[in-house]
């Protein structure tokens, strides 16, 4: 089969042990992602939240809505697997359609990245006052940006 052709090109067998890395890594961010967004479903229903200021509600709708947008996306590759499996099998040949699923992934994590900031945020303000929160925030940007970004894209790349 390495050498049939496809709708890219010939079957490239590390095309589907890169698409199989990527999903392995999702099984390990969608929980975190879920749980998130599972908290700040309940946000609303709570007495308090018309006591929010109005930075604070911004936090919320931030963290919210990126946290959706997070799931949408992270979980967009496995629903591809599913549905291409029906017609391709379930071994993945197209190195256009894992470059795809590679850049949503990290549209994805950036979108987690920036409702974890937010959370941060929201949460910080209500416990504490919101210089507090901007700092809190801003140490978890960094650390965020430092750890999966930097990390992975400057100080592996140097060889």
């Amino acid at each position: 089969m390495g050498g049939m052709a496809h709708e890219d090109g010939p079957l490239d067998p590390d095309v589907d042990d890169a698409f199989r890395a990527v999903l392995e890594g999702l099984r390990t961010t969608m929980p975190g992602v879920m749980v998130l967004f599972a908290f700040l479903l309940t946000i609303p229903f709570q007495t308090s939240f018309s006591d929010l200021t109005g930075d604070e509600q911004t936090a919320f709708y931030l963290a919210f809505f990126g946290s959706a947008i997070a799931a949408v996306l992270l979980i967009a590759p496995s629903a591809h697997q599913r549905l291409r499996a029906l017609q391709t099998g379930v071994r993945r040949h197209s190195r256009k359609h894992l470059s795809f699923t590679v850049r949503m992934t990290v549209a994805g994590t950036v979108a987690f990245a920036g409702a974890l900031g937010c959370a941060v945020y929201l949460v910080t303000s209500v416990v504490l006052e919101q210089r507090a929160a901007a700092v809190g925030a801003a140490v978890i940007a960094l650390l965020l940006g430092w750890a999966w970004f930097y990390v992975p894209l400057v100080t592996f790349n140097r060889t």
